[in-house]
């Protein structure tokens, strides 16, 4: 991935559209991410700023992202000062990976301020930093950097900014091929970096392209080459496209990468480019962050539980000896004249037995016949009580063992969405902390929002992908008479077909989603029930996304990936 100087240099062209324009509102949905609404006279957009460490970018975006309850405190000083600015300028310092942002507003007195926003784009040493332009002092930033950090700067509130060191490295459009030949020294090799070292803006990927483009690598090649990309740069020839590459990977830029082998997608602008790429990417990095530490605390729970069981189940198995401790209380009070203070053990008829078998019952040395009788009476009664209390604790631990297990299932298949909802819930079910929200700031829960799918007669089927969402689908979206289905025995999605009718068809397709998102999303001829909604029942006090059915038939499917990805692309039926 390739958001070098040269891509940089795209943006803030692009975005001079909104020089003169204003802010008009600035969100932050996540700890690394800004959203401002941009609007001039002849543009209008929403700029996404993104300073996470393995996706920093910043381009227009059509992607909407759900905000917190309550905004970031560096997201409300942003708001305080930036919001109805006027954008006076937009500018890149030479083709470094660095855009300032100059804007005019009035403090709370009505007093002109000016202020400049300045977007570090470096990879894990992104920042956003916001200065008051006349005196270069930072007023704060998303990132503070002490000197146990960083020897070089200090980023923090009230010291004055001080710009990342310069490399020394050539501005691209002022350098001519002859200055390029001059700098790289031909017998170290490497010619691809080297580029790269000596030219500000350019990435290994732009190096590449230079030395292959090159075919030898010899001055005059190279100056070729160089001097062809040169000329696309200052003409603004640029060519966004994403390449997909045979590996599996992707790669993009603003400038034709002709080493690149792959199949090609171009694209009008470099911001729709950047969206369309890193859309998935950005994603995929932060359910994968998110599930990561929610998967671990599922997994503990699980463990946790299961190794739970495995005790109780032992004490049951004591529990077991209660019958042999009633025994050999009766048999040591029948024969209590032959019992005698100090004996190890005795040896009695079992009167019980119909062959009336002798059985040796261990005695406490120091205990009377009398209280060696009453300790396995005190035995008996605390191993009946146990069992019972223990068989409880059994099917509770059990019903915790499903619970998790379906968990730990939702959590594969998760978006960002679903990951939300899945620690929402742990929350209410007191399994994890709450997270503390200020009044002002609490609103009401939004309804969770279904996945939907189209068989291919165009019948839509819904796909609950977590407990909140299975509850709401079946206990309240879906019709008395529409068809449900889960599979059986086996943690799982609740798929519900919006027909009362449906094709053979149909239900063989709504059944292959719901073995697709369940535990037996990996096997073949898996048992999916399926039945009508008003036979689904939620038992009072069942945990989230538990119920009980009736009146259900089986069907067996293999789940089949390309074969979900067809119904969840395909077009409705008008």
């Amino acid at each position: 991935m390739a958001f070098d100087g040269i891509v940089t240099h795209a943006v803030v062209q692009h975005l001079q559209a909104f020089a003169g324009g204003r802010i008009t509102k600035i969100y932050q949905p996540t700890a690394t991410d800004l959203i401002f609404h941009l609007r001039s006279r002849s543009a209008r957009g929403r700029l996404l700023i993104s300073i996470n460490a393995a996706f920093a970018r910043l381009h227009l975006t059509e992607l909407m992202e759900g905000n917190p309850q309550e905004p970031p405190m560096f997201c409300m000083l942003l708001r305080k000062y930036l919001e109805g600015s006027v954008i006076e300028s937009i500018s890149q310092p030479g083709f470094e990976r660095i855009v300032n942002f100059d804007l005019r507003g009035r403090n709370e007195f009505g007093d002109l301020t000016q202020k400049r926003l300045i977007v570090e784009l470096m990879g894990r040493h992104s920042n956003v930093i916001l200065t008051d332009k006349a005196s270069g002092r930072i007023i704060d930033s998303m990132k503070h950097l002490t000197t146990a950090v960083n020897r070089y700067r200090v980023v923090l509130p009230g010291e004055t900014y001080v710009a990342p060191p310069d490399q020394g490295k050539l501005d691209p459009l002022q350098i001519t091929p002859d200055d390029l030949i001059r700098r790289i020294e031909w017998n170290s090799g490497k010619i691809d970096r080297q580029i790269v070292g000596i030219v500000s803006g350019f990435s290994p990927l732009v190096g590449q392209e230079i030395v292959d483009r090159a075919g030898f690598a010899t001055p005059d090649a190279i100056a070729s080459a160089f001097a062809e990309l040169q000329q696309a740069l200052r003409a603004n020839a640029y060519h966004p496209e994403i390449i997909s590459l045979k590996n599996g990977k992707e790669d993009f830029h603003v400038l034709e990468m002709t080493h690149l082998d792959g199949k090609r997608q171009l694209f009008d602008d470099v911001h729709a480019m950047l969206d369309h790429f890193y859309a998935v990417k950005a994603e995929t990095d932060a359910v994968r962050q998110k599930a990561g530490d929610l998967g671990h605390f599922i997994s503990t729970e699980l463990k946790k539980y299961k190794t739970k069981l495995l005790k109780l189940k032992r004490t049951i198995q004591d529990a077991e000896k209660a019958d042999h401790y009633r025994l050999s209380g009766e048999l040591l009070t029948a024969n209590m004249h032959v019992l005698k203070r100090g004996m190890r053990a005795v040896a009695v008829v079992n009167y019980y037995d119909p062959e009336q078998k002798e059985i040796t019952i261990s005695l406490n040395p120091n205990r009377t016949p009398s209280e060696n009788a009453q300790a396995y009476f005190k035995k008996y009664a605390k191993a009946k009580t146990a069992k019972i209390v223990v068989q409880t604790q059994i099917e509770e631990t059990d019903e915790e063992i499903r619970y998790f297990d379906g968990l730990a299932q939702q959590i594969e298949s998760a978006s960002l969405k679903d990951i939300r909802e899945i620690r929402e819930e742990l929350e209410e079910g007191g399994y994890l902390k709450k997270k503390t929200v200020r009044g002002a700031a609490k609103m009401k829960k939004n309804k969770p929002e279904i996945d939907q799918y189209y068989a291919s007669d165009g019948t839509v089927m819904l796909v609950g992908k977590n407990n909140k969402q299975n509850d709401y689908l079946t206990t309240r979206l879906a019709g008395r008479n529409e068809i449900w289905l889960h599979t059986k025995n086996s943690p799982g999605s609740h798929v519900v077909i919006r027909s009362e009718n449906p094709s053979e068809a149909t239900l063989r397709e709504a059944a292959v989603l719901a073995a697709f998102f369940s535990k037996s999303r990996l096997g073949s001829g898996v048992p999916v029930d399926y039945t009508r909604i008003r036979f689904v029942k939620k038992p009072s006090g069942a945990k989230p996304g538990f119920v009980i059915y009736t009146d259900n038939r089986t069907l067996y499917v293999t789940p089949d990936e390309a074969l979900v990805l067809q119904l969840r692309n395909m077009p409705a039926h008008p």
